[in-house]
């Protein structure tokens, strides 16, 4: 069971399955690359809560705390096309 846990598994069997699946799914999201919006290409790492920084370019945003774009941010994007 440990092994679907990936980096959740660092918690043994304390705090309950559900929360473990759900840090699992965040972390694994928020230590991902994702794509630059400057220049396209997947290197942008989260260096703090809120704040992306782009490794090729240099480029510093501020996004979601978990991941760079959040649901929001999609929806003002649509409204402003």
């Amino acid at each position: 069971m440990a092994s679907k846990l990936k980096s959740a598994a660092r918690f043994g069997a304390r705090y309950g399955l559900k929360i473990r699946r759900e840090v699992s799914k965040i972390e694994e999201v928020s230590r991902a690359k994702h794509e630059c919006p400057n220049c396209f290409k997947k290197s942008l790492k989260r260096q703090a809560a809120g704040i992306w920084v782009c490794k090729s370019c240099n480029y510093k945003m501020a996004g979601g705390a978990y991941q760079p774009y959040t649901d929001a941010t999609k929806i003002m994007e649509k409204m402003f096309r």
